[in-house]
């Protein structure tokens, strides 16, 4: 059965969901989860929601979805450590260094992939099995047939969303937010630039970055027989209402299998954008997947129906069997939940009838009175010796009896295992001056001074070598040579990049440059090395360190660190900066250029977004396909303090080239060579200096 997976951002949101019907919640507690503007759990709140969900029979999923820093791990082992001895059913995990921790600390509570973990494709979801996951939440970007083929091969459950917001970018590749305001998406902090407005040429009030709400209520039967194992529901921002009304609509149409009128109109009441998406799923990722929220008064009924759902008294959620006894030796009655586990109350001793005895039928109505609790008496069965009265107060105490002993042991579990963390190895990383790396996205940026120039890497995009392979035997003459792979790569590309890196190993490329789980397998099975890119988002040690458990040449850690934080990373791999470059801020399954122009030209020229302040944001493509990347406006450079950088005890700087034309290529390269004064009007430090909340 589909599990119906509802959000919680709040206690009430929580009842709201576990009374609407929900199998099961997420919800995040502290500081470590994707949605800290949604009120979330305190840690005694928390043992609070655990039981309360547990009693109803839904499980309770912690998401801890966010980067974490070095010097936040001691207390996120805490939280986990409470989390477990609470008994929560599992984490929901982005951070490859968390993913560790909580195999560490607690090894028998299932980890669940978050969907900022960015995978799509089936090597991903299989390379999450290997490190310990048991199921993995892909990215909302795949359609019915890409989810089909991933549920049919994968060796763990796969979770799918199923309704709520869409972002405009893949999942764990935002840094949007982050460069513009310095608030996170990575670390929970989204400011949600993507809802605001933009134009191509100049602002216009125009919104090409925000997509109506994702809805796949119509193929909740079809989802099922793929064998996808949780359906979810985005929504811990929302307020409570809007998760009743959601998670009611959602459980009536698992149950009966069938959609009406109301049920839709109840969900665009709740919350729309413009209407709601199926494109991902159906294939049809076009212009009318896009809409904007539309203020309006909200609906007095609705809100009060929605309320009275979940603040009105118990739905009854849990099935049980009583067994009933009133005889000659005394009354007593037992329990039994769906797990088999049961309680007796003992009632008193039963008198003799003097007018009318009671029966087995009528003990039975009587013991069956379960309003008012999360309980659903389904079977009673009864021992009646004839001639005897019991009075109604006795049974009714008695069920109460039974009833609270049940809701007790439901509410406790197990004695959980619980470990302590493993120290986080520590490695140094080279001293002296760093290494040169130089990725270009044109050939044209492969001008002769930078071909002449030292490199200890020379990253080039896989179509520009798989085009002329006249260059790339040149520039493997040349030696130290990586090939980029695009960031995103769906199964039904992966055959064309498996042949294509056989075709470059074969002319004698060695390395290649990986910026997502899904590819680090098909790369080593092309007998290369593997190079870890900035998605991989590597934000403390001990993903480091998981980076050299999967023998990664070097990793690239994220721009979204401070230069403190840097240098304290163990360098369990070759550690890589990027010290020059417009930064990639999303990577979108859309073509922006193809929804500003109706016509995909992608390939000719890249465009740019212009915001309200007149910030602008070019757009190119990923790689050789129609995906687009978006930059920001100023270039990051490090090129006047290389001296800083060499203490960080890093392998090498990369420089990364996106728009420049031949021209500036040389002209930058002559400022690394000689560094000019820092240019605050074209130039920014990133965030290696200011951080992120």
């Amino acid at each position: 059965m589909l599990e119906l997976l509802a959000p919680a951002g709040s206690m009430d949101a929580l009842r709201a969901a576990v009374q609407n019907g929900a199998n099961a919640v997420y919800l995040g507690c502290g500081s470590f989860n994707a949605r800290q503007s949604a009120k979330n759990f305190t840690p005694q709140t928390l043992v609070e929601a655990v039981k309360y969900c547990h009693v109803r029979g839904v499980a309770v999923h912690l998401t801890l979805n966010t980067l974490v820093s070095d010097r936040e791990m001691a207390e996120l082992a805490e939280l986990i450590r409470h989390a477990a001895q609470n008994n929560v059913d599992a984490f929901i995990v982005q951070d490859l260094g968390v993913v560790q921790l909580c195999r560490q600390i607690a090894p028998n509570i299932p980890i669940h992939g978050s969907t900022q973990m960015t995978v799509h494709s089936l090597p991903g979801v299989q390379l999450c099995a290997a490190m310990g996951l048991k199921r993995v939440v892909l990215s909302r970007e795949l359609s019915r047939e890409e989810i089909r083929y991933i549920c049919a091969n994968s060796p763990i459950e796969i979770e799918v969303f199923g309704h709520g917001a869409l972002c405009m970018c893949y999942s764990g590749q935002c840094y949007m937010s982050a460069m513009i305001g310095g608030r996170s998406g990575n670390r929970g902090r989204c400011a949600q630039p993507c809802r605001q407005s933009y134009g191509y040429t100049h602002w216009q009030e125009k919104y090409p970055l925000s997509l109506k709400d994702n809805c796949l209520i119509p193929y909740l039967r079809e989802l099922q027989e793929m064998g996808v194992a949780s359906l979810k529901l985005e929504g811990r921002m929302k307020r409570p209402e809007y998760v009743a009304t959601v998670t009611a609509v959602y459980r009536k149409a698992l149950d009966e299998l069938t959609v009406t009128k109301p049920m839709m109109d109840a969900l665009y009441t709740a919350f729309n954008r413009q209407g709601f998406t199926d494109g991902y799923y159906t294939g049809k990722v076009d212009a009318k997947m896009f809409g904007i929220r539309e203020e309006t008064a909200d609906d007095p009924q609705w809100l009060q129906a929605a309320r009275q759902s979940y603040e009105s008294g118990e739905t009854q959620l849990v099935d049980i069997r009583f067994q009933a006894m009133v005889t000659v030796d005394g009354s007593s009655l037992v329990a039994t939940d769906p797990e088999g586990r049961t309680c007796r109350s003992e009632g008193p001793m039963p008198e003799r009838a003097q007018n009318v005895a009671i029966t087995g039928a009528m003990l039975a109505q009587r013991v069956a009175k379960t309003g008012g609790t999360p309980y659903r008496c389904v079977e009673v069965r009864t021992r009646v010796d004839p001639g005897l009265i019991i009075s109604a107060a006795a049974i009714n105490a008695m069920r109460r009896d039974v009833l609270n002993q049940l809701t007790a042991i439901r509410a406790r579990r197990e004695e959980p295992v619980i470990r302590k963390a493993k120290p986080v190895p520590q490695y140094k990383g080279p001293g002296g001056l760093l290494g040169l790396n130089i990725q270009v996205t044109t050939r044209e940026q492969l001008t002769p001074v930078l071909l002449n120039l030292e490199t200890t890497l020379l990253y080039v995009p896989m179509h520009i070598l798989l085009s002329d392979s006249e260059l790339c035997a040149r520039l493997v003459q040349r030696g130290r040579l990586a090939v980029v792979l695009p960031r995103i790569v769906h199964d039904g590309e992966l055959p064309r990049i498996k042949k294509s890196l056989e075709v470059l190993r074969a002319a004698g490329v060695r390395d290649a440059l990986v910026g997502n789980l899904g590819l680090i397998a098909p790369v080593r099975e092309a007998g290369m090395r593997v190079r870890g890119d900035f998605g991989l988002n590597i934000y403390n040690s001990t993903a480091m360190n998981v980076m050299r458990s999967l023998e990664l040449s070097s990793a690239t850690v994220s721009f979204e660190m401070t230069l403190p934080q840097i240098r304290d990373l163990s360098k369990a791999v070759n550690a890589e900066l990027i010290g020059y470059g417009r930064l990639p801020l999303m990577v979108t399954e859309h073509c922006l250029i193809h929804n500003k122009t109706g016509e995909c030209t992608c390939h000719l020229k890249p465009t740019r977004l212009i915001d309200k302040t007149g910030a602008e944001f070019p757009v190119i493509r990923d790689g050789d396909s129609c995906r687009s990347v978006l930059l920001n406006g100023k270039k990051l450079s490090w090129l006047d303090r290389q001296d800083d950088l060499a203490k960080l005890g890093l392998w090498a700087m990369r420089m990364y080239f996106t728009t420049e034309n031949a021209r500036e290529v040389d002209r930058v390269l002559d400022d690394y060579m000689n560094p000019a004064p820092f240019d605050p009007g074209a130039c920014t430090r990133g965030l290696y200096l200011r951080g992120v909340e």
